[in-house]
């Protein structure tokens, strides 16, 4: 991309505000370094220096929209626990607004400890109930939705399979959002596949891809058929170190990662529907905004643990680029 063209895309990107609705989670990390092993169990002893929380699930996609300049609302569960303060704290901090959360008493706020020595992630451990949000929590769910829609120019649902975007609550939120014309990004999760019906952009990875529609036919061909069952405008499958294959109509492409090296891959995909669904909402074309998206993927990746894009770290991955 040529450097004129990606300022004239992101130089909108402070004006628009979009909306996430899913699975909230609060990413605790527990830095510190090893040098022997436990004479309890053959496991490392870390002895802990820093402890870190950040956003994360649907959260650090609306994390990764804020970092790169727009307005943020997040919408999601939350539960009525210490960890479910630390993350509104959390979402507050980074000018995420997060003023209609659904908090509840009955589960916990989603947890995920990871325990890093050396850089290097040793053990991580979860904390979660993934089963469908009750007929209260999804009807709160909807209504904070609802009094949130008219503020925004779109919508990312984004679908980790805890239980805040179910066969209830998806035909709710895609129904309201269309009623609003409101354009609507989907980061799914392959058990809700065939709910997601009549978005803007429908973003599965290829092993969810596959494990929903096996290897009958060519990923052209299966793409296709999705594309047309969802009545998706358009439909992107990543593929890992493979790129990604753009399904844009009646038009297939297939786009090659842009990564330099890669330390850890966590949290890429939320990368990549942020960037997407920014750089899409101000004008670029589909093969343009996955262009940015696998530039802010490649260049996020190169970071040790879930680190959000941002506009200076995008705009060197560009620059990199075109000077090779």
């Amino acid at each position: 991309m040529q450097k004129e063209r990606f300022q004239e895309i992101t130089s909108a990107f402070s004006s628009k505000k979009v909306l996430v609705v899913g699975d909230l989670m609060l990413d605790t990390y527990l830095w510190g370094h090893t040098d022997r092993i436990s004479p309890e169990a053959p496991v490392p002893v870390v002895q802990v220096n820093k402890i870190e929380h950040n956003p994360g699930g649907a959260a650090n996609v609306a994390l990764n929209l804020a970092s790169l300049g727009c307005e943020v609302s997040v919408i999601g569960l939350i539960g009525s626990d210490p960890e479910g303060k630390i993350l509104a704290d959390q979402l507050d901090q980074r000018n995420i607004v997060c003023t209609n959360l659904v908090e509840s008493d009955q589960r916990p706020t989603t947890v995920k400890s990871r325990i890093m020595a050396q850089n290097q992630q040793v053990v991580r451990a979860d904390r979660e109930v993934h089963t469908d949000l009750s007929e209260a929590s999804n009807h709160a769910l909807a209504e904070s939705v609802k009094s949130t829609l008219d503020q925004v120019d779109a919508i990312v649902l984004e679908d980790y399979n805890k239980g805040v975007l179910n066969l209830n609550s998806i035909g709710t939120l895609i129904q309201m959002a269309n009623d609003q014309g409101k354009p609507i990004y989907v980061d799914p999760k392959k058990a809700n596949f065939n709910a997601y019906k009549n978005v803007r952009l429908f973003k599965p990875n290829l092993v969810e891809f596959r494990n929903a529609f096996g290897e009958m036919d060519s990923l052209e061909v299966s793409g296709f058929n999705l594309k047309n069952e969802l009545n998706a405008e358009i439909l992107m499958i990543t593929r890992g170190a493979d790129g990604v294959s753009l399904f844009d109509g009646s038009d297939y492409h297939h786009i090659p990662t842009k990564a330099r090296r890669v330390h850890d891959v966590s949290g890429a995909g939320d990368t990549v529907i942020a960037t997407f669904t920014l750089a899409d909402l101000c004008g670029a074309s589909p093969e343009e905004s996955v262009a940015l998206s696998n530039y802010a993927a490649g260049r996020v990746c190169e970071e040790a643990g879930v680190v959000p894009i941002t506009l200076a770290m995008l705009n060197e991955m560009v620059e990199h680029h075109n000077s090779i």
